[in-house]
């Protein structure tokens, strides 16, 4: 399996689709597509979804459906694509903001501390940037603040520190590889915390690799402009900050007039899902209905 979806009920119940059956949809992270299937048995014959993702490996798993369609692209960018291809506003957009198993789990891909791999992490393997380039040619400060802000890494600054240390001794005063970024903050970890440390180092360069914060933020500014009166927009996140912004935009929204808040609080995932799927468990759903004023 490619992926398996999180909150898939839930995600796919707040776009309220019965209500709007031949409407347009958008997933804006199509991934391994369960929710985008999902959403498929859901629509009505003349209803249209548009999926998004900048991975030319997710949109492999395209449905053959004449009701879909792909987009090749960051989902930051939803609101040009959507006004390239002629649609004049859309009646829900989902977004799950998790990296799909299927890039966790190939090796190749650099995502994971648990392979040694080349350090890559890029979601769009035609970008320039990679997490070597960013553990080889970023400063101490630059790095400190990486780890502190994307992966809440204590010692943030030591942390970087070690970095700097073991690139200096390195061939080419470069990491390259998982191995070697390993090695280098051994001495932050044991056997114990290994995971959970090495897990917030790497969440922390995927994030800047790939500037998930500022593609939120715009996925989300983008979303206000494109949903119709009564659209909904239902979004998962992993991690605090990613949380934090989405709570924002909402509390934000609402205070313009522009969002009316569906989730007083996150919907989490069951006990049989994180049973079944454990990387559910940060897992968190907020909702909300665009308004007119």
């Amino acid at each position: 399996m490619y992926h398996k979806s999180v909150l898939l009920e839930e995600s796919v119940d707040a776009l309220n689709i019965g209500q709007r059956r031949d409407g347009v949809f958008v997933d804006a992270t199509f991934g391994g597509g369960g929710h985008s299937r999902e959403i498929l048995k859901r629509m009505g014959p003349k209803g249209r979804l548009i999926v998004f993702d900048q991975d030319k490996d997710a949109l492999e798993n395209i449905p053959d459906d004449g009701r879909i369609t792909p987009v090749r692209s960051n989902f930051r960018f939803l609101e040009n694509h959507i006004r390239y291809l002629g649609v004049g506003s859309v009646d829900g957009i989902i977004a799950d903001l998790g990296v799909s198993s299927h890039q966790f789990d190939t090796a190749e891909r650099g995502f994971s501390y648990r392979f040694a791999s080349a350090l890559d992490m890029r979601m769009n393997q035609s970008s320039s940037l990679t997490a070597a380039d960013v553990v080889s040619t970023y400063d101490k400060d630059q790095l400190s603040r990486i780890l502190r802000d994307f992966g809440e890494v204590d010692n943030s600054a030591k942390v970087a520190s070690a970095i700097l240390n073991f690139r200096d001794g390195a061939p080419g005063k470069r990491i390259e590889t998982t191995t070697q970024l390993s090695k280098a903050l051994e001495k932050f970890y044991s056997a114990q915390t290994e995971r959970k440390f090495l897990g917030k180092v790497f969440q922390a360069l995927r994030i800047e690799v790939n500037q998930e914060m500022r593609a939120l933020e715009d996925l989300l500014t983008g979303s206000s402009e494109v949903l119709s009166d009564g659209g909904r927009l239902s979004v998962i996140t992993y991690h605090s900050l990613e949380d934090r912004i989405v709570k924002n935009f909402f509390r934000d929204g609402k205070a313009e007039g522009k969002f009316e808040i569906l989730s007083r609080k996150p919907v989490l995932p069951s006990e049989e899902e994180i049973a079944s799927n454990g990387r559910s468990r940060s897992a968190k759903l907020r909702y909300g209905e665009r308004t007119r004023n």
